[in-house]
């Protein structure tokens, strides 16, 4: 895997988000260029700031460094929604799923 791949996923999450290279630094407790450096490629975040970054984007590592999950978060919220469920209503969830995935 190349560097680029860390530098344009992070900025692919960010602008999903709808946030600024600026207010991603500043949230994220740094200064301001701090994003820029990164996606510049001046730069790659340390092993405790990508976990930082991932939880402020709201994707787990694994999800980030999925290429195919073109939205990681969306995912994300639908598992925790699952997670609740019982066996019922799952296997109806389920069977949408693959009824959707047919018609497409």
């Amino acid at each position: 895997m190349e560097d680029s791949f860390v530098r344009d996923r992070i900025t692919q999450l960010r602008m999903k988000k709808g946030v600024s290279e600026y207010q991603m630094s500043y949230d994220l407790g740094h200064s301001r260029g701090y994003l820029y450096n990164i996606s510049s490629g001046k730069a790659l975040p340390p092993m405790k700031e990508f976990f930082a970054i991932c939880e402020y984007l709201g994707v787990t590592p694994q999800e980030f460094f999925d290429e195919g999950n073109k939205r990681p978060e969306l995912i994300q919220k639908a598992v925790e929604g699952m997670r609740g469920l019982d066996d019922k209503d799952m296997l109806l969830l389920l069977e949408l799923i693959q009824r959707l995935q047919k018609t497409e």
